[in-house]
């Protein structure tokens, strides 16, 4: 399974692309609005961080101008992806796109419906939201155990991008799933690696090996 950091801070972005584990990055206008930086400026930064796609969101809501949006940002950096709300405008939007070779990541997807048609858009990314769908008490993994099966079924090149996650676990889960990708929020990558045993084990190696050293 591919990792993304889902991050608009170039600092955590700079972090954990030093691990070596990490293929690509998604953004929203929440997170860019966070850093309170210029939106353009911090996705091309992130561009020449990642060695991968990074999905950048447009914001209308109208077909016509996310198909203006998204030819725009398209060509400030090849690795960039254009993400597009799950919408009867943002599919006629991905399809459009798609016929002009600009590849998208559909998002705010909470159903396997919602990824069919995503998919029979030409979406390249389909991005279910699962902590969402946990946060509400929803079967968020039947969710993505059914989406992938539609997938497959039917020979789309779409890929699953789990996101929303908010814990190891959803990645856990996701990774035994056989998701794709998932993009992941800089704190739970940062945990992913984290066990109290090798904490332990590393600690005791260090006292014997003190002690040896006596």
């Amino acid at each position: 399974m591919k990792l993304f950091i889902d991050s608009a801070n170039i600092d955590e972005i700079k972090t954990a692309v030093s691990w070596g584990v990490i293929d690509g990055a998604t953004t929203n206008p929440s997170l860019v609005a966070k850093e309170g930086r210029d939106f353009k400026q911090t996705v091309l930064e992130i561009c020449n961080i990642v060695n991968g796609p990074v999905s950048a969101e447009v914001m209308s809501s109208e077909t016509e101008k996310m198909v203006a949006e998204a030819k725009e940002l398209s060509v400030w950096h090849k690795n960039i992806i254009i993400k597009i709300p799950c919408t009867y405008e943002g599919l006629k939007a991905v399809g459009e796109l798609n016929k002009l070779g600009i590849k998208t990541n559909v998002t705010l997807v909470f159903s396997p419906n919602q990824v069919l048609l995503s998919a029979k858009a030409g979406a390249t990314y389909i991005s279910p939201f699962v902590g969402r769908l946990d946060d509400a008490g929803e079967d968020w993994m039947e969710m993505i155990a059914e989406s992938l099966e539609i997938i497959k079924n039917f020979g789309f090149t779409s890929q699953i991008i789990v996101a929303s996650v908010r814990s190891p676990e959803h990645v856990k889960r996701a990774a035994v799933l056989g998701a794709q990708v998932a993009t992941v929020p800089f704190k739970i990558l940062e945990e992913l690696i984290q066990h109290p045993l090798t904490a332990a084990g590393i600690q005791k190696f260090k006292n014997d090996w003190e002690k040896a050293q006596k």
